[in-house]
């Protein structure tokens, strides 16, 4: 399959470049892994499950409705059931390679002239004693079971962690019919209230959260962390303990909480592997971009939480700049930013607030002091705490790199997502965002059966605008392409039926509005 404009991902960032770029003429398709659009903020429950009212599960349904509409409405091509391993080539010419069906392993590819990486981010959980238990799940999964799904993880609830993600998940959870006992969260009062001019414009959707904990009785436990987990085959409650100033946790503070759910969380993480592997510039954990979302890349754009945690209404203004900016070049002309200065007035006001929330829900600077010896860090390798620390205080391992050689942390199923920080954490060593060649595992018969691409683009081509291309193309899922069509991308969703066409002398809505989430 040939495009001009290949999306990964479609939560906010990639629907709403999608919709930007195809509203100015570009031929544009959007891959996903999941089974429909909306990335996690905006999951969405299966159709046979029948969901009568599901905006109840989001605060900004008008958002997705606006979005689902334009989407319904445009030329955008929709690929579902698309799990992106890599994206080769360019400046001018791209490969997307995905993993199709059940088992992810049929092959896929799309061919495009630009690519532009909204890619999302993956959770941040620190082990403590427990914490591999069935019945701990992270905010994040209870989340996803909640809106995907509309089923709870439990009866009785503990949510644990910090970062504005739990208050959603501590609520959700309790209007769906889980007691939720406690909201357990690492920052302080005092710690927030340092922030508070950057974080005013959060302040009503704060407010509304903090009436539905009151109204269910969630006890909000401010400044304590959970230090244990209990069970023997399944989980019957949790310690939890107050935090002094320091982050150390305070002696004789210690309480019981008993529960059959823990949906523990600290952050999010930029998910970065593919603009990694096309040679993009971090900074830090972060894509880097520039005023137009541009990678260092020639030809590639990044929005939305690769390049940087902001949240949903930050997404929707990256991903409108980046689409227009596509569009204009792809189209061989200078971008006009005047046309997307409400965007980027609320990236820039957007960006400040992250930055603040960030600071503000930080995790306990001593987490690493609680995590005992024979906790397992490595899921995937079960590697312990032991095993982490002998390799760095015994075997003189002085990064997280010697360390998984040693231990084999990091070297399952999830390459060091999960575990990675948490092995930096206990060691010691400086954790650089590890570099993986692929973005999830491939069969060998699929990756000996690739062939060889163009190398990533030199860092010092000029970034090339493509031809004019007649636009055309119609939404589709993986059901309805032919063998030869998929080969195509990946990211979000599974099958969905088509949406109407639009003519090029129509517009369609777009996603960003100013003032809008």
């Amino acid at each position: 399959m040939r495009t001009e404009l290949v999306v990964v991902g479609a939560g906010p960032a990639g629907l709403a470049a999608a919709l930007a770029a195809d509203a100015r003429g570009v031929r544009v398709t959007v891959v996903d892994a999941a089974d429909g659009p909306g990335g996690q903020f905006y999951r969405q429950p299966a159709a046979e499950l029948n969901a009568r009212r599901p905006q109840a599960l989001h605060h900004q349904w008008r958002t997705w409705e606006r979005l689902r509409d334009g989407l319904a409405a445009s030329g955008v091509r929709l690929l579902t059931g698309h799990h992106v391993w890599t994206v080769t080539g360019g400046p001018d010419s791209f490969t997307v390679h995905a993993l199709l069906g059940p088992g992810q392993d049929e092959p896929a590819t799309v061919h495009a002239d630009a690519v532009l990486l909204a890619t999302g981010s993956h959770e941040h959980v620190l082990p403590f004693p427990g914490w591999t238990l069935p019945g701990v799940v992270t905010a994040g999964g209870a989340q996803a079971m909640l809106k995907g799904g509309l089923v709870v993880p439990g009866r009785v609830a503990v949510v644990a962690g910090t970062g504005p993600l739990l208050l959603p998940v501590a609520t959700g959870l309790a209007a769906a019919g889980t007691r939720v006992s406690a909201l357990v969260e690492s920052a302080g009062p005092r710690q927030v209230a340092r922030y508070a001019r950057a974080l005013a414009g959060k302040l009503p959707e704060g407010a509304g959260h903090a009436a539905r904990l009151l109204r269910h009785r969630v006890r909000p436990l401010a400044r304590h962390t959970v230090v244990r987990a209990h069970g023997d085959d399944r989980l019957t409650g949790v310690t939890v303990a107050a935090l002094d100033a320091d982050g150390h946790v305070r002696r004789g503070t210690g309480r019981h909480l008993p529960c059959d759910t823990l949906a523990v969380g600290h952050g999010l993480l930029p998910q970065t592997d593919l603009a990694e592997g096309l040679g993009c510039h971090l900074d830090g954990a972060t894509v880097t971009v520039d005023a137009e979302q541009r990678t260092s890349a020639p030809g590639v754009w990044a929005a939305g939480e690769a390049t940087g945690v902001g949240g949903a209404a930050l997404a929707l203004a990256e991903g409108h700049i980046a689409g227009r900016s596509a569009a204009a070049r792809l189209r061989g002309t200078e971008p006009d930013p005047a046309g997307w200065a409400p965007a980027a007035r609320t990236r820039e006001a957007l960006r400040t607030a992250a930055a603040a929330l960030d600071a503000a829900f930080a995790p306990p600077a001593h987490w690493a002091a609680q995590v005992t010896d024979d906790t397992v860090v490595c899921r995937c390798e079960e590697v312990t705490a032991g095993a982490v620390r002998e390799a760095a205080d015994g075997l003189g391992a002085g990064d997280v790199r010697t360390v998984k050689l040693l231990t084999r942390a990091g070297m399952g199923w999830c390459q060091g997502r999960m575990c990675a920080t948490a092995v930096a954490g206990l060691t010691g060593c400086h954790s650089d965002p590890p570099r993986r060649p692929l973005a999830r595992p491939v069969p060998l018969g699929i990756l000996a059966g690739t062939a060889p691409d163009r190398a990533a683009p030199d860092r010092t081509a000029p970034d090339r605008a493509a031809p004019d291309r007649a636009v055309s193309g119609r939404p589709v899922s993986a059901s309805d392409r032919s063998p030869s069509e998929q080969a195509s991308t990946g990211g979000l969703s599974s099958d969905r039926p088509p949406h109407g066409r639009l003519s090029r002398d129509q517009n369609p809505p777009e996603a960003f509005e100013e003032g809008s989430p």
